[in-house]
């Protein structure tokens, strides 16, 4: 498991830091020959993760084994000449939390305020890169490629971590002068962008991201409005493509015409239908990771106070439903011009709400192996927080409890986007690493933050 180049669980190290500050010394002059600079490995194995075949991750133990060596493994003993001290001295050195390891010997001084994040016991945060500005929605592919789009750049960018170390090495630029490409998503190889008025694809993705790709047009009569006209896109597991049109107003009734609903249609842009409507601006679609059903947020109106209505987390697991826009909020609120038109009774009601203003947009299952095992299949939500409370609220990463359909719990699991009521960052999409690790974008930072389990 690897360690993080930059962690907040700074309570965490059971190795003394002065010991460390020479046992790098011992280790370079003794080491570094056959394990590597920077622990990576050469003729002698790698020692930058915490998966030895020969020691545990445990000073005794190093110590042990270093003073003993392995003469069938071509490692000599040296006990005759490192002494106790200096024995723990390179032991602690090798089970430092990599980011000590680093050319910047304290990048964690680099961002200060990952000190005051608060996750559950176990993980840990760090930057995965900060050169993506207004990064927006996250498509990994298999082979550990991250694509991120920018909707003020207008540009969709590749970042790379060669050395697979969970900091990423470059940042290359795919596509640019594209309108507001805040969506993306993966499917039989092509890359998919979602801007303003239409759907483009990008053919043979892993291969040509370094080439300045030519893009193909899939689709591009959606409606030009930029009140919550930018889209998000989406892959089912049927290999159809999802796309919201969200409501060109704070709330209006668009009912009869193309606006609040979520569509659907075929890779190449045919059988354009509608799958839901009655939703005022979804941001996120995700699909459960066992039943294959359609779970989405949506981001409620405005200009009702501080407390009402909640941003909701809807369900659903068939086409032709109405979850309640613009005549009914929240499942029970009726709004105040429309709701006297339809009752609340007529329509589906959120699986949960979330809060008011909390503007919940990207979410994911987690499918992965390296959280503990209670996170499996279990939904992670990012709440890019309130712009129009007076008291700030969301600015962080939830998890949504599902057990047979119904969300049983919603609990935070990153807060510190937002310390004593100054934004650090606002958190737009989720996705995960091939390794298990979470990523978060950032479009108010222009990062992309990484979440690892140790």
């Amino acid at each position: 498991m690897k360690f993080l180049l930059i962690s907040i669980a700074l309570s965490a190290l059971t190795v003394n830091l002065a010991y460390a500050e020479t046992g790098e010394k011992l280790y370079l002059q003794h080491c570094a020959s056959c394990h590597g600079q920077k622990m990576e490995g050469g003729v002698g194995p790698n020692l930058a993760d915490a998966i030895w075949v020969k020691a545990q991750a445990q000073r005794e133990s190093i110590m042990g084994f270093v003073a003993k060596g392995s003469p069938e493994g071509g490692m000599p003993a040296w006990k005759n000449k490192l002494n106790e001290k200096q024995l723990g001295e390179l032991a602690d050195y090798i089970l430092m939390p990599k980011f000590e390891k680093t050319t910047e010997r304290n990048a964690v001084d680099s961002y200060p305020e990952l000190k005051h994040f608060r996750l559950p016991v176990g993980f840990k945060i760090s930057v995965y890169t900060d050169q993506v500005p207004s990064a927006r929605a996250i498509a990994v592919t298999d082979s550990g490629i991250v694509f991120v789009g920018s909707r003020t750049a207008g540009k969709v960018y590749a970042v790379l971590d060669k050395n697979h170390d969970g900091v990423a090495d470059e940042v290359i630029t795919l596509a640019e002068n594209l309108n507001a490409p805040i969506g993306l998503t993966l499917l039989n190889g092509a890359l998919y962008v979602s801007e303003m008025s239409r759907v483009i694809r990008f053919d043979d993705i892993e291969k040509s991201y370094t080439k300045k790709p030519v893009y193909k047009v899939v689709k591009d009569d959606f409606p030009k409005d930029k009140w919550h006209g930018e889209k998000i896109i989406q892959a089912s597991p049927d290999g159809k493509l999802y796309i919201p049109i969200g409501a060109p107003c704070n709330v209006c009734d668009k009912e009869n015409e193309p606006y609040s609903k979520i569509y659907r249609m075929n890779p190449d842009g045919s059988n354009f239908e509608v799958f839901a409507k009655g939703i005022r601006n979804s941001v996120g679609f995700a699909f459960h990771s066992i039943t294959k059903e359609l779970w989405f947020t949506d981001n409620n109106r405005d200009e009702m106070g501080d407390n009402m209505p909640s941003c909701e987390l809807n369900y659903a697991p068939k086409a032709g439903m109405h979850f309640g826009f613009p005549y009914c909020h929240s499942g029970v609120l009726p709004d105040p011009e429309f709701g006297k038109l339809r009752s609340c009774d007529e329509f589906t009601p959120p699986a949960v709400n979330l809060g008011p203003h909390v503007a919940p947009l990207g979410l994911k299952f987690y499918t992965g192996k390296k959280f503990p095992e209670q996170y499996r299949n279990q939904l992670f939500i990012a709440e890019h927080g309130s712009w129009n409370r007076t008291q700030k609220i969301g600015y962080k990463v939830s998890l949504a409890t599902i057990v047979n359909n119904k969300v049983v719990s919603t609990t935070p699991f990153v807060e510190g986007f937002i310390q004593n009521e100054k934004t650090i960052g606002r958190p737009v999409d989720v996705n995960f690493l091939s390794d298990g690790s979470m990523l978060i974008s950032d479009d108010s930072g222009g990062r992309i933050y990484r979440v690892d389990y140790q």
